[in-house]
Formats: structure tokens, C-alpha cells, sequence
């Protein structure tokens, strides 16, 4: 299993527990990831660091001063 934390702007867009989807963006040196539709969007991972699986489970959400950090747990 593999985790991996999302940012999200909005409150209730997700909550643990909860299957997700999420779309892959790839950049020239850099893919980022998006929880659909829209919901939380990644960091930047380097090419050997991509998530392999389109498909995880919400784990937790942190209500913190920037935002809302969403974490996903997806099978590797």
C-alpha cells in the first residue's frame, strides 16, 4: 500500500473512507495528480515515483491553516 497526500481548497468534497478516482497530468520532467471531479490536486513526482494505480481509498483529512490535506491510499 502506498500513500500519498492531495491538497484540497473546499471542506466536504471527500470523506475517509470514500473510493476515489484520480487523473494523471504529466508536465516535461513532472507528473501531479488530480482526485476527480476536480476535488484535490498532488505534488509533482518525478517520473520513477509515478502512482501506478487510477484507484484508492480516502484515509484521512487535516483541516490545517493552508488548507485541507487530503490522504489517499492506493494498492502498488
Amino acid at each position: 500500500m502506498r500513500q500519498e497526500k492531495f491538497k484540497m481548497e473546499r471542506p466536504n468534497l471527500v470523506q475517509p473512507g470514500q473510493k476515489i478516482e484520480i487523473t494523471e497530468i504529466q508536465t516535461n520532467m513532472n507528473y501531479s495528480y488530480i482526485i476527480e471531479p476536480a476535488v484535490a490536486m498532488s505534488g509533482c513526482f518525478k517520473g520513477n515515483n509515478r502512482i501506478k494505480s487510477k484507484e484508492g481509498t480516502i484515509v484521512s483529512i487535516e483541516d490545517t491553516p493552508r488548507g485541507f490535506i487530503v490522504t489517499a491510499e492506493f494498492e502498488e
